[in-house]
């Protein structure tokens, strides 16, 4: 399966609605919310908010039936959501059926990004890891039961826009996500596992079963790889970054094609440039 295919089945059901520790559709966190009697929850805010993570790199534009089937959200509800963030500039609509977001939706991650030092911090380290190992390096972090790149090397070949900052990849399937997820207490793993789509993106994508035994041997080990769990033909292999206390705050990897390096190989040849980079940027944060 090519990693288009596989991001595709990804993003083709219902909407991943990330809060509160739970994944699911709006109206399932809202009854959550509501079972807790959490009185200072804005639900209009909350479907706003679900509404604008129905689109995807996958579908652009969006009707309001389609929005409405990914988020559980009333179509009437809907129409009002799409109708205010239009007037805020957010979305737009031609013949006002199908909708898609305009370039302002990237000033409320932009925000994110310039108060965040992590991503500028690790830039010149991850340069120098991509320049030295000739290959796609990234730095992720840990979103609830995904994770999200936010940097990469400039020097890195394009494979494909999803391994570009801002890429969200479920966290099972990718190498930084399994080393970010091995520093969870068993716990707080537990309660994520409740929340992940296990899906087979393809032949080698693990088990929950499978997962659990992977996770304690990366938090063993100290590394994690990732052979084709997500995209046939990749491999990828992280190591945790930590800050000056010790915390694992991200993870930085290396993507290869499987021709290039074997499993062995990967270790051979990347673990030590990446934790000698890892160590680097966790010598900088504050």
């Amino acid at each position: 399966m090519s990693y288009d295919n596989a991001q595709a089945r990804l993003e083709d059901g219902a909407l991943p609605f990330r809060a509160l520790g739970g994944v699911g559709s709006a109206d399932r966190v809202l009854d959550e919310v509501a079972d807790r009697g959490d009185r200072d929850f804005v639900e209009s805010l909350a479907r706003g908010l679900a509404v604008i993570q129905a689109f995807t790199n996958q579908q652009h534009q969006l009707s309001i039936a389609k929005i409405s089937q990914k988020t559980g959200i009333a179509r009437a509800a809907v129409r009002r959501y799409l109708h205010t963030l239009a007037r805020l500039g957010y979305v737009m609509t031609r013949d006002g059926h199908r909708f898609s977001l305009l370039p302002k939706i990237v000033t409320l991650g932009q925000a994110y990004l310039s108060a965040c030092a992590l991503p500028e911090l690790a830039q010149g380290p991850l340069d120098a890891l991509g320049a030295e190992v000739g290959e796609a390096c990234s730095l992720g972090l840990l979103d609830e039961v995904d994770m999200i790149y936010v940097a990469r090397a400039s020097s890195s070949a394009v494979m494909s826009p999803r391994f570009n900052v801002g890429g969200r990849m479920p966290a099972h399937c990718t190498s930084v996500g399994l080393v970010l997820l091995a520093e969870l207490e068993p716990p707080e793993l537990e309660e994520r596992m409740k929340s992940m789509r296990l899906l087979a993106y393809t032949e080698r994508t693990l088990s929950a079963a499978a997962l659990r035994e992977c996770l304690v041997h990366v938090r063993a080990e100290g590394f994690a790889i990732a052979d084709q769990q997500l995209v046939s033909g990749i491999r990828s292999i992280a190591v945790p970054v930590r800050d000056r206390l010790g915390e694992a705050v991200a993870g930085i990897n290396v993507i290869v094609p499987i021709q290039r390096a074997s499993i062995a190989q990967m270790r051979e040849r990347y673990l030590k440039p990446l934790a000698q980079a890892a160590r680097t940027i966790g010598s900088l944060l504050p």
